[in-house]
């Protein structure tokens, strides 16, 4: 204690702290200042991306959901839908579309990534939505587990997209796409928002987690071998069977054809 009494009673004392404090303070403020320009920057970049996705959306998009992406009589309104609606419909290709009474089919996208981004942005800032997600940011490698994933997928999806995974006939002339291909982003999407005939799963109904179980189980099933052959959409013994017949009994009635010519 002395020690340092006899260096606060030396003459440089009173210019060494002073140094050191407005040191500090200037560092503070450079930091608070260079965090303040971020923020503001990305809030620049985020209206102008909205700007963007407006302008868009006007010249590709209003014709059908209106000018205020309202919605009209041949379309719904896009208000709440979240980015993750619009990731998921213009990503896949499916929107635009130029019948709207039939099912969107996923097709080679329009637009391109930044584009997409804009319109989804755009359409983010009209009502609070689900947000949209990218592959990089879907730990479902680590997070999800296949045999939940599988289970799950059982008990919610194979109804419809049927217990491979390769999509299957809906009522109304409507259909369960194949999920063979999809990208993860867009799966998980899928579960958010419900797109055509299939339901929501919100967070509460399968939580993030089983989400990317399901996602992981799918991954699993694109890479698993068809160890019998020809895998026939792995729809089962009922597509086994019909082939079976069809192909075994054309071949006997060919035969047959063919014996009876020779023997006139």
């Amino acid at each position: 204690m002395a020690r340092i009494s006899r260096y606060r009673r030396h003459r440089l004392a009173g210019p060494v702290l002073l140094l050191i404090a407005l040191s500090t303070v200037g560092a503070g403020f450079s930091m608070a200042r260079a965090e303040t320009t971020k923020v503001v920057a990305a809030q620049s970049d985020k209206a102008t991306l909205i700007a963007e996705g407006k302008e868009i959306f006007a010249r590709g998009c209003s014709s059908c959901h209106g000018l205020n992406a309202e919605g009209a009589g041949i379309a719904p309104s896009l208000i709440g839908v979240g980015a993750a609606s619009v990731d998921f419909q213009v990503a896949t290709g499916r929107m635009p579309m130029a019948d709207m009474s039939q099912q969107a089919m996923r097709k080679r996208p329009v637009y391109n990534e930044r584009e997409i981004a804009a319109l989804a942005a755009y359409v983010a800032s009209l009502a609070p939505g689900p947000a949209a997600v990218t592959n990089e940011e879907l730990a479902w490698e680590r997070d999800g587990n296949t045999a939940q994933g599988g289970e799950l997928f059982r008990n919610n999806c194979a109804m419809c997209h049927n217990f491979a995974a390769q999509g299957g006939a809906l009522t109304a002339g409507k259909y369960a796409p194949t999920l063979m291909g999809v990208e993860p982003r867009h799966i998980y999407e899928a579960m958010l928002t419900g797109p055509q005939a299939m339901p929501v799963f919100s967070d509460k109904v399968l939580t993030p987690q089983e989400k990317l179980s399901i996602i992981k189980w799918i991954k699993h099933a694109e890479e698993e071998p068809a160890i019998g052959g020809a895998a026939l959409g792995r729809v089962g013994p009922v597509t086994e069977g019909l082939l079976a017949w069809v192909l075994g009994l054309g071949i006997f009635i060919g035969i047959a054809v063919w014996l009876t010519t020779k023997a006139r």
